[in-house]
């Protein structure tokens, strides 16, 4: 076995999608992720996964029961900037808005953009403002 990295200590330990259109989910999601400096972990002809997020057919072997509707997930970004490349990369590979950028009520400095990616998921990049942290995340190697 090759040594693998995972990197976890984030919010979301992972989450999968299941998609009816395998290729305009990877396309939608090839270009968010480029914005987001998140490298796509790998990919078989049935599922694609990035850090915690796999999205497979519904058919695939890694996809167990049946489909249950809309989701919602966001993703970290760095900076406002990131917010709006992630939304008009969202826009321009298949994505619908959803709420363009903007400030949030959440909390102060929560500043947000939601889109619909090709399945009706509700897809979010967030920044939550001036922050600390005491690591991008933790490295596991085995």
């Amino acid at each position: 076995m090759e040594t693998q990295e995972l990197h976890r200590g984030r919010l979301i330990d992972h989450i999968q999608l299941v998609v009816r259109d395998l290729p305009a989910s990877q396309k939608f999601y090839t270009a968010v992720f480029e914005v987001l400096d998140i490298p796509l972990g790998g990919k078989a002809d049935d599922y694609f996964w990035a850090d915690e997020l796999f999205v497979s057919t519904a058919d695939s072997r890694a996809a167990q029961g049946a489909l249950t509707g809309r989701h919602h997930l966001a993703f970290q970004a760095k900076d406002r900037a990131t917010v709006d490349a992630f939304y008009q990369a969202a826009l321009a590979n298949g994505g619908k808005d959803n709420g363009g950028p903007g400030e949030r009520p959440y909390h102060p400095g929560y500043y947000a953009a939601f889109v619909l990616d090709p399945d009706g998921n509700n897809i979010e990049a967030v920044f939550h403002g001036d922050a600390k942290r005491s690591a991008a995340s933790v490295k596991i190697t085995f």
